[in-house]
């Protein structure tokens, strides 16, 4: 399956695929009514076997978004809001959807650099660098800091949601956030395979998130590939 996982702390198969589904839906690339193939072929074009495939679907018929009828199949029901590990990832591929995952490059814990905005009450803040891919297509390469009085982010403990990570090993969630999109330059950290060198105008994200206190405790950074990806916001 595109996305599967490449390091130990990765989200489970049966998870990736209903993460992979819920935005297919979101994006309209699976419309209400619409009758999913049958479950061996589904898991076969997927690449996994029936049983993980149907942990998924049951995560989709829990969340509303599937309706199994014996002797029928599985439908999709669309519904407003959607709880999902992946819900504030915005950026999709042009034809809509695609599962994110990403390769960590750098995980630091240092003095919040000068460039940054103020953010957190903390001085300090773990700083992570990652390329990102929609099922196995890059298309980003981001950097977040997390405000040091949320803890300490750890490598090797690290999932491809870092929104997951906090929940899990942390201990809270982001509950907001808000993104502020233009173009900037690519930075000189950026590695060969996002194929956009250094210093070239690109797609460009700021995000503030917040938990619960009123200062937001992340900031982030990303670049992205207009050739590979788009910014999609869903007004519902």
């Amino acid at each position: 399956m595109a996305g599967a996982p490449h390091n130990p702390n990765a989200l489970p198969i049966y998870i990736q695929i209903s993460e992979l589904l819920i935005r297919d839906i979101a994006a309209g690339r699976l419309i209400d009514g619409e009758r999913l193939p049958p479950e061996r072929d589904l898991a076969a074009e997927l690449g996994t076997s029936v049983g993980t495939l149907r942990k998924a679907l049951a995560e989709l018929t829990k969340k509303g978004l599937l309706e199994r009828i014996q002797g029928s199949g599985n439908y999709i029901r669309q519904k407003a809001q959607t709880e999902s590990v992946y819900g504030m990832f915005r950026l999709e591929l042009p034809e809509g959807g695609g599962l994110p995952r990403a390769d960590v490059l750098d995980v630091a814990y240092l003095e919040k650099s000068d460039d940054l905005p103020a953010f957190g009450t903390s001085p300090f803040a773990s700083r992570v660098r990652r390329l990102r891919y929609l099922n196995d297509t890059i298309i980003a390469v981001e950097e977040i800091w997390l405000d040091g009085s949320a803890g300490e982010i750890r490598a090797e403990q690290m999932s491809d949601s870092l929104y997951h990570y906090y929940q899990k090993q942390l201990g809270f969630w982001i509950a907001h956030a808000e993104d502020r999109v233009a173009i900037g330059k690519v930075p000189d950290w950026a590695p060969a395979a996002f194929e956009k060198p250094a210093g070239t105008i690109t797609g460009f994200i700021e995000r503030y998130s917040w938990a619960e206190a009123a200062e937001p405790i992340e900031f982030s950074r990303t670049w992205f590939d207009t050739d590979k990806a788009l910014y999609v916001q869903r007004l519902k």
